[in-house]
């Protein structure tokens, strides 16, 4: 008996392989796996049902053959149920036995990487589909000179503010103030610049940082949830941006999410009552400035007033919120009850489609460090509130490590900064550091190991919903991490909108803006680069059209279909009922003749592909197509 062909194996939870990624309690679910045409002589699903904690069996049948005639399907059926489950799948030919899942091909029976059936778990689809636009709102633009803070206005954590000119440097004078460095962005700036947003760039998700009142320019420390800080507007500002993005004459409906910073509060809120600023006045008694105020069991102290818990031990101008026990002030004012923090900006008369929450593995109960059972439960807890507002928010997690514990059982996040599985890997192939600006490299074999290493870890339609930046307002600039090269910052592009996942822009990336750590990489935006003249921003404009126009590139399965190290060429596939697509990026210093196994995607000798990028066309044969690909440069081969 001759062996498997292991190479030609192939499933993924795509809609070719998986007939319903998200399933009800009553669905069944029918699989696909590929094999190598009359090479396997019984194939079967292994799957663990969680109900009974047993490992069942269910043979497959060959259900078709491809049009290449070089493949085979295997089909079979899993039961419906409630309870989540995991599956795999066995070939043998009689005289060899191999498995299959979401890690590849294994000699033995796989401890991890199966695939998920999460009955209940739905995700936006408006983030499977959509392209979100990152905003540090101080940045961006200036619509409304008249709140613009000023020099000297008010002095907080012994610094004054800083109003610096636009486009000026935004280090502070003064050592140790860079959060009282102001440069006048706001709401009014955002919507006035909603064209360039969804008509040039064609981006229809706005994430903004934080807009609440707080004293920093960065507003991660909030004085008052129930107020836009004055610099960036007013609520009538917000209800106005949320209303103009909903409503579009030429576009399809937009989507405004907002950050949630939910693990601490700033010093300044009259929760807490540390500090004060801009002459504002609380009418409550904070739990720093007495043993006998509402708000003590808010807050963790270790020794009242000065020793308490905050941001990761580092802020004590953050100090950290006790989430207590289920029904605990804490968690009812935050999320739990209707006029919640949470709740407030989904209901009318704002109605924001989603929330970002900042440093989401952190929150917890007595200062705790977080990422736990208590941790879980409250994201639990917070899912069942929001969705109890909207069905159809997003729920996004910030934490740069693997997500899977939020995620694998679909009743926490819908999906997360995906940090580890896309923005830090990438930076390490292309740039040859890590997303911090640290020295660490990959090549392309790694690479992909690590972007299958990390698609094993979550459901396939929380993989659609993650959010894959270059960058953000916590890391240098991708183009500085890539040593100022724009031609490397327009491949990663290349990548970033045709791989898994919700496209990112950290605003100004599209033109490559230039940045190393906080604040540096909170520049503000150069509307001189805001045009379609900009050769990176056009290739924004395009790569945004082309994953619009191609379901598979939003929604179908990804095949890697070659890893070249000496040369540092990456190839891979993304292809659904529709529409089949290969593409080639070359990170080598050279041009490079690529033979392309695009018969792995089941196209045709004969047929041919055109290039979306260039609109060259060319012939298959034997299963290849042979492409020409500059140093730096990409081709996206469409049939």
């Amino acid at each position: 008996m001759p062996l498997l062909e292991t190479a030609e194996l192939f499933a993924d939870q795509g809609p070719l392989y998986d007939s319903n990624p998200e399933p009800d309690a009553t669905d069944a679910v029918t699989v696909t796996l590929r094999a190598a045409r009359d090479n396997a002589t019984s194939v079967n699903i292994e799957y663990y049902d969680t109900a009974d904690g047993a490992h069942h069996y269910v043979p497959m049948r060959v259900a078709s053959i491809d049009p290449t005639g070089r493949f085979e399907d295997w089909r079979g059926t899993i039961p419906a149920g409630a309870a989540p489950k995991r599956y795999r799948f066995e070939i043998s030919n009689g005289s060899q036995t191999v498995w299959y899942n979401a890690d590849g091909v294994s000699a033995t029976q796989p401890a991890s990487g199966d695939f998920f059936i999460v009955p209940g778990f739905k995700t936006p689809d408006w983030m499977k589909s959509g392209v979100m636009y990152e905003i540090f709102v101080d940045r961006f633009f200036d619509g409304d000179p008249a709140n613009d803070i000023t020099s000297g206005a008010y002095t907080y954590a012994g610094c004054a503010t800083e109003r610096h000119a636009w486009g000026a440097s935004p280090y502070a004078a003064v050592s140790g103030c860079n959060a009282e460095v102001f440069f006048g962005g706001d709401l009014a700036g955002i919507d006035q610049k909603l064209g360039y947003i969804r008509q040039t760039l064609g981006a229809d998700i706005v994430y903004l940082t934080p807009i609440f009142a707080a004293p920093s320019n960065h507003k991660y420390d909030t004085a008052d949830y129930y107020e836009i800080d004055p610099a960036f507007g007013t609520m009538a500002d917000l209800r106005r941006l949320i209303r103009d993005l909903h409503r579009s004459a030429h576009d399809p409906r937009g989507y405004l999410i907002l950050d949630g910073v939910f693990n601490h509060t700033g010093d300044s809120n009259c929760w807490f009552g540390r500090q004060t600023y801009d002459a504002r006045r609380c009418r409550v008694t904070g739990a720093y400035q007495s043993r006998s105020s509402p708000y003590l069991s808010w807050y963790t102290f270790q020794h009242w007033p000065r020793d308490y818990s905050n941001f990761l031990g580092l802020a004590p101008t953050m100090p950290k919120l006790n989430y207590g026990g289920p029904g605990s002030p804490v968690r009812e004012q935050i999320y739990g009850s209707p006029r919640s923090v949470v709740q407030t900006y989904l209901r009318a008369p704002y109605g924001i489609d989603g929330w970002r929450l900042d440093s989401a593995q952190l929150l917890d109960a007595d200062g705790h460090g977080g990422s736990d059972a208590t941790n879980h439960q409250i994201m639990r807890e917070l899912r069942a509130a929001v969705r109890s507002v909207n069905p159809d928010a997003e729920i996004l997690g910030e934490y740069w490590n693997d997500p899977a514990p939020w995620l694998d059982e679909g009743d926490q996040w819908d999906g997360a900064m995906n940090y580890h599985g896309f923005t830090d890997p990438l930076s390490e192939w292309l740039c040859g550091v890590n997303e911090s600006g640290r020295a660490a490299a990959l090549n392309v074999t790694q690479f992909d190991a690590r972007l299958r290493a990390a698609r094993a870890d979550i459901p396939t339609n929380a993989l659609e919903t993650m959010t894959n930046a270059l960058g953000s307002h916590d890391t240098p600039r991708f183009a500085t991490r890539c040593g100022g090269s724009l031609a490397k910052t327009e491949l990663a592009m290349v990548f970033q909108f045709t791989y898994i996942g919700t496209p990112t822009i950290y605003y100004g990336d599209e033109y490559g803006m230039q940045g190393g750590n906080d604040p540096d990489d909170r520049r503000t935006f150069d509307w001189a680069k805001a045009t379609l003249a900009d050769p990176p921003v056009a290739l924004a404009h395009e790569l945004i059209a082309i994953r619009r126009r191609y379901t598979a590139l939003r929604t179908g399965s990804f095949m890697t279909l070659g890893t070249d190290d000496a040369d540092d060429v990456y190839m891979y596939g993304r292809f659904d009922a529709r529409h089949r697509i290969a593409v080639v990026l070359n990170a080598g210093a050279s041009r490079q003749s690529v033979t392309v196994p695009v018969g792995e995607l089941s196209m045709i000798d004969g047929s041919t592909v055109k290039d979306l990028l260039s609109d060259a066309t060319y012939l298959i044969a034997h299963g290849e197509a042979k492409v020409a690909v500059p140093a730096d440069s990409a081709v996206i081969l469409a049939q």
